[in-house]
């Protein structure tokens, strides 16, 4: 089994709750409580999941 890497970082919104950002396993990436957001406006775009995803 691959060891995890715990990801924060200050360029996405802090968490709100005891869970981390996002955690890396091998070559799968999990990520919680990231919403697609664009940084700069705040609106959230609702659209195609692969756009959505890209942006997140």
């Amino acid at each position: 089994m691959s060891p995890k890497k715990i990801i924060l970082t200050d360029k996405a919104p802090a968490p709100v709750g005891p869970y981390s950002q996002a955690i890396k396993a091998g070559n799968i990436l999990y990520v919680a409580g990231q919403i697609p957001a664009n940084p700069a406006t705040g609106e959230i775009y609702y659209g195609d999941v692969k756009v959505a995803t890209k942006q997140v």
